[in-house]
């Protein structure tokens, strides 16, 4: 059996990083951990028992800053990589917890394994920090599982070698479909339904969520029919104003944060998305539900170049303009939720699963070469 460790922290590398898990502990050939770093603590939790896993490993979160956090995580991390002989470890994604556990696996020599590879905007601003580290995390992977035909070409331009990667599609549409079972998500509402709107970027902390919020505000006003369901991030930074901007509006229902199947159910009954949110770019067009991206790039272009998502950035007046035209303009509401999703069949942890299986499934517990 080959001890493989997975790495997570955040919400969404629990949602990507599940299906994986699942997949890989029905295999005869490895024994898998899961590794909370405590990055996210409830949230965590909550998307945790979404999909029935407990962590075998919880680390201790030292200190409130994120430079407190990675300290604390590496050191607690470095640990945890002397108490076994580890094959492989497997990050997803492009946060701090996914950083730090690539680079204990490079330090420990251990391969690395990185679920979502290549995104990537070029701009080492947007999104920070973790275009940056999304990056590091390149130079230390030894197999890439990349989402999509694009961000392959990136790790191909990038100089990493095409045996190192592998086009599988993204892991949050097999997430979707184990909801989708396991958890019964379906369209549960008649008619148009609800506006679903997500905010919580840290390029739109200050003036921009109040410009969303404004926006927001005016289309509930105009628009007294439709419902917005708004869950609200946990961070003063956007509550605050979200509250103050929204809190009154009878037709805007302001929530905490949802939990996974929740969410996806709050998407099953969208009738379009509002967000700055990576995942929700991935996960609405499965439901059907058009996305408007309140950013001013994506690392996800591949929703805008099937006409699922549009990019019109966080300002008051783009938002309003988009939402006002769709509301009018049935047709172009329709092909926007008849694209289909760009990010994979649902058959992604399953090509994992299969690529390891070829470099550790008859190989003794060493560090195999890559097939």
């Amino acid at each position: 059996m080959h001890n493989i460790l997975i790495v997570s922290g955040t919400r969404p590398e629990i949602i990507k990083l599940a299906p994986l898990y699942h997949a890989l502990r029905e295999t005869g050939w490895a024994h898998v951990e899961w590794l909370h770093t405590g990055q996210h603590a409830d949230m965590a939790t909550q998307i945790l028992a979404c999909f029935d896993i407990v962590p075998d490993i919880t680390l201790s979160r030292t200190g409130s800053s994120l430079l407190d956090f990675s300290m604390g995580c590496r050191q607690q991390l470095d640990a945890v990589m002397t108490q076994k002989k580890w094959s492989l470890v497997i990050v997803q994604g492009d946060t701090e917890s996914a950083f730090q556990g690539a680079l204990a696996a490079f330090y420990n020599r251990v391969p690395v394994a990185h679920v979502e590879a290549g995104l990537r905007t070029y701009n080492l601003d947007r999104p920070f920090p973790e275009e940056g580290l999304r990056q590091m995390i390149s130079r230390l992977t030894r197999y890439h599982f990349a989402p999509t035909q694009r961000s392959h070409a990136a790790l191909l331009a990038e100089g990493i070698a095409d045996e190192h990667i592998v086009m599988t599609g993204n892991t949050v549409i097999d997430a979707q479909q184990w909801t989708c079972t396991h958890r019964g998500v379906k369209r549960n509402v008649q008619g148009r339904g609800h506006l679903l709107v997500t905010v919580h970027r840290r390029e739109n902390w200050g003036n921009d969520v109040a410009e969303i919020c404004e926006a927001i505000a005016c289309i509930a006003r105009e628009q007294p029919d439709l419902q917005v369901l708004f869950p609200v991030h946990l961070n003063p930074v956007v509550k605050g104003p979200v509250n103050e901007i929204l809190g009154g509006i009878s037709n805007v229902r302001l929530t905490d944060p949802l939990d996974y199947t929740q969410m996806q159910q709050a998407l099953a009954d969208a009738w379009l998305v509002i967000t700055d949110s990576g995942g929700l770019q991935e996960e609405a067009p499965t439901f059907g539900v058009p996305v408007l991206v309140v950013r001013e790039e994506t690392e996800r272009p591949e929703a805008v170049e099937a006409g699922c998502a549009l990019v019109i950035g966080p300002t008051r007046q783009a938002i309003v303009d988009h939402v006002t035209r769709l509301t009018h303009d049935t047709a172009a509401h329709t092909r926007m939720a008849r694209c289909a999703n760009p990010f994979g069949d649902g058959t992604a942890s399953r090509q994992i699963v299969d690529v390891l299986a070829r470099s550790y499934a008859h190989a003794p517990t060493a560090q195999p070469e890559l097939v």
